[in-house]
């Protein structure tokens, strides 16, 4: 496992497992009404961080990208997960077609990829995750929060992450 915290809010994650353990340890401290904003180049891993969330919330059914569905539910795990792909939008005043102002902000969790075109349109209080390749299977995972929600989940991400961390260093010499 090459997860790690590099900093407050910022961490490497070394393969897509990492990723969606990502998404796993993220996904108790959300609730309903938060918004994520998934941002990287394509490939770089934010329908795996999703799948990790929808794994975190207890949901067993698979994720895909909603590249051509533009939506998906995830409905299987403790609060609903609602997973938007943007990248085929070209407009704002398309919004409306996907359903995605019946869900913002309200029942469930968020997950909106490629949504930073549009986030002025959407919501002011939303917690952006910068993903960046870095090598063939790294990437640098980073928080960007816009709001007092999205402040306090960037600092209990960044302390769950830390602890999950620890714990790892703690049973690594365990086992030698």
């Amino acid at each position: 496992m090459a997860l790690n915290r590099v900093s407050r809010g910022r961490y490497e994650s070394g393969s897509q497992a990492d990723t969606e353990e990502f998404g796993e340890i993220i996904a108790p401290l959300l609730a309903d009404g938060d918004v994520l904003v998934l941002t990287g180049g394509l490939g770089v891993g934010k329908t795996h961080l999703t799948k990790g969330v929808s794994k975190g919330l207890g949901d067993e059914h698979p994720v895909t990208s909603p590249t051509f569905a533009i939506m998906a539910v995830h409905e299987g795990g403790r609060i609903p997960l609602f997973h938007f792909d943007l990248y085929r939008l070209e407009h704002a005043y398309e919004l409306e077609d996907t359903g995605i102002y019946d869900v913002l902000g309200y029942e469930g969790v968020c997950l909106l990829e490629w949504g930073e075109q549009f986030q002025d349109e959407l919501t002011d209080e939303f917690l952006g995750v910068v993903i960046t390749r870095v090598g063939q299977d790294e990437r640098t995972i980073a928080l960007e929060p816009h709001g007092t929600r999205a402040e306090e989940l960037a600092q209990a991400i960044d302390d769950a992450l830390a602890a999950s961390e620890e714990r790892r260093h703690i049973t690594e010499p365990e086992r030698q």
